[in-house]
């Protein structure tokens, strides 16, 4: 492609994406398609010839667009947002044209030193403890294996890296948290049965007290704790598990303790969320997505660790071909994760931090909340639904509820669920809690507005009068 045709189509498609972001409200946010349907659009070899760019981008428009959940829709309120922004695609754009490959400081100085930087200015808007260093990371499920396995090492001596395991590590998550602990303890070779899922209270948040007695049982049989996941805004239902009686149970047992805020981690730039960052001194490690609720595209993992050094010592490896004469003086992100090679993620998050701002960020966020509170007294007022979960953030968590036996009302609220998703006109998922089938309404979408929110609520209720 010559550099006109690039000019060309870059245009092109940059006019495309802010005309998408614009108008994505006019597509359903779940596309009506079947499994097999695109796939059988597409032929079943590569092309030997080239093709017009003119021809692929129609293909995109016509074959692959009609396939695409649409997450940035403002009546996105499934799982939990995935945000992008004008500054973050902006931002992607440099990066893909720069195509830096960003493992080492040597090969790419600026990306790393911006990496330390930005993640420097996220722990303070945090109100993390000085002393932790940041690492991007692609996902919170790789920051948790990373922090599973400085954990392994930590408690084996660095023993685990050069001859395997020889003890049965035990680690310890609320009966609520995200299934990467478990497959990080799988990776980990620590083994699913080591996992100690600990019981929760009426909010849902880990109890502190079986923390405690499972760790003490551990000990008595010979087993040897090794690490404490704590939850802040679990996926289910954003409860929040008490950091400072868990990390103080962490602190004296000799146990790593892992804090995972993927979703919630955002609402701690407000100060009147902050009560959710009480006990962070006692943290190891703590990781939350930018990529979810603020406002950088996919993927930006924010990881936080204490002790950098074991960090770096569970994953370091010094090959001749990677040595460079600067190595002393200078951050290797290599060093800091799995991944030899890196993406330069730092470059979107330092145009969205600059671009909205501390404050323009909390304002969007405190209105999410705004309106995940106002849904909630609507939840409340309806007689035929039924809050199931606390409300901290902006996930509600509710089902329908005619009075039948809950088996009944399962099947009840999934013809709902179905029904809602079925318009296209909003998306929402579901969850189980203490045996309950449940409807999360996840409002914290960039574009969604309170008529958004009450739109949602009118279809909800439309399709609720149709099956009861």
């Amino acid at each position: 492609m010559d550099k006109e045709s690039f000019r060309e189509f870059g245009y092109k498609f940059v006019d495309w994406v802010v005309d998408y972001l614009d108008g994505v409200e006019k597509y359903p946010v779940r596309p009506p398609v079947k499994p097999g349907e695109i796939r059988s659009q597409l032929p079943s070899k590569a092309p030997a010839q080239g093709e017009s760019m003119e021809t692929i981008f129609e293909d995109f428009k016509k074959i692959i667009l009609p396939g695409i959940t649409h997450w940035q829709h403002p009546s996105w309120f499934a799982y939990f947002p995935a945000n992008n922004s004008p500054p973050s695609v902006l931002a992607e754009i440099l990066t893909a044209g720069l195509g830096a490959q960003c493992m080492v400081w040597q090969t790419s100085p600026a990306a790393a030193e911006l990496e330390e930087r930005v993640m420097e200015w996220l722990r303070g808007m945090l109100g993390l403890p000085e002393g932790m260093a940041g690492v991007i990371q692609d996902t919170a499920s790789t920051s948790t294996l990373c922090a599973l396995l400085t954990a392994r090492e930590k408690a084996t001596g660095y023993f685990s890296n050069e001859k395997g395991l020889k003890d049965r590590l035990r680690v310890y998550a609320s009966e609520e948290a995200h299934s990467s602990v478990e497959k990080g303890v799988k990776i980990a070779g620590l083994g699913r049965k080591n996992i100690r899922s600990i019981p929760t209270d009426s909010a849902l948040a880990m109890d502190p007290q079986k923390l405690e007695d499972s760790v003490e049982e551990d000990k008595r049989k010979g087993l040897v704790p090794a690490c404490v996941v704590a939850t802040l805004g679990t996926t289910s239902s954003s409860a929040m598990d008490p950091m400072k009686p868990l990390g103080q149970i962490a602190h004296k047992h000799g146990l790593f303790f892992h804090v995972d805020a993927a979703y919630a981690g955002t609402a701690a730039l407000l100060p009147e969320k902050k009560w959710m960052m009480e006990g962070i001194e006692f943290a190891d490690s703590f990781v939350f997505n930018p990529h979810k609720w603020m406002l950088t595209n996919f993927d930006c993992s924010a990881h936080f660790i204490k002790d950098p050094e074991a960090l770096i010592r569970t994953f370091e490896i010094h090959p001749e071909y990677l040595k460079t004469g600067v190595d002393a003086q200078v951050k290797n992100f290599r060093d800091w994760g799995i991944q030899l090679g890196r993406r330069f993620r730092a470059l979107k998050l330092w145009f969205v931090l600059r671009f909205y701002g501390l404050e323009g960020i909390q304002e969007m966020v405190r209105e999410h909340i705004r309106l995940a509170q106002m849904f909630k007294s609507w939840v409340e007022a309806d007689e035929r639904f039924e809050l199931m979960a606390p409300v901290p953030l902006s996930l509600v968590c509710f089902r329908l509820h005619d009075g039948r036996s809950n088996q009944e009302l399962e099947e009840l609220n999934k013809k709902l669920l179905e029904r809602i998703n079925q318009t296209g006109k909003l998306l929402l998922t579901h969850t189980n809690l203490n045996g309950n089938y449940v409807l999360r309404m996840s409002i914290g979408s960039r574009t969604t507005e309170e008529r958004h929110v009450w739109e949602a609520w009118k279809v909800i209720q439309e399709q609720a009068e149709k099956i009861v």
